[in-house]
């Protein structure tokens, strides 16, 4: 008498994995989520492990995160997974104030971003 199970949205060569919250403007995180969008998982991995941005570590955790996902939820093979989509969102936004000359102040924003990576296997090449 529960709820029904709700359709994967999915294909059945598809898993994913979502990082929200993550103090970096959605702007710079889309630098890195472009970075490795259409790359093979593996180079992808390598590419975020020796890059200079900041942001680059946790973009990195959400990808092993997929693939874990791909090869124990859904019996992928790791060696033939490949970043389909790297979809970055806009999340909230703290708004502070920093004080400026003549008793004025100045607005600061400092914002927050949702990344969400879909890795796909390969077709077989026959």
């Amino acid at each position: 008498m529960g709820k029904q199970a709700r359709e994967r949205v999915l294909a059945d060569n598809e898993a994913k994995a979502v990082l929200r919250n993550l103090r970096v403007s959605p702007q710079k995180l889309n630098i890195v989520a472009q970075m490795i969008r259409g790359m093979d998982a593996a180079k992808a991995l390598n590419a975020l492990t020796f890059s200079n941005r900041r942001i680059s570590g946790d973009v990195k955790k959400v990808l092993q995160s997929a693939i874990a996902n791909a090869e124990n939820n859904h019996q992928l093979d790791v060696d033939r997974l490949y970043v389909k989509e790297a979809t970055v969102g806009r999340g909230l936004v703290m708004k502070r104030f920093h004080a400026r000359a003549r008793g004025r102040a100045g607005r600061v924003e400092k914002p927050f971003s949702h990344v969400t990576i879909v890795v796909s296997e390969r077709e077989e090449l026959a």
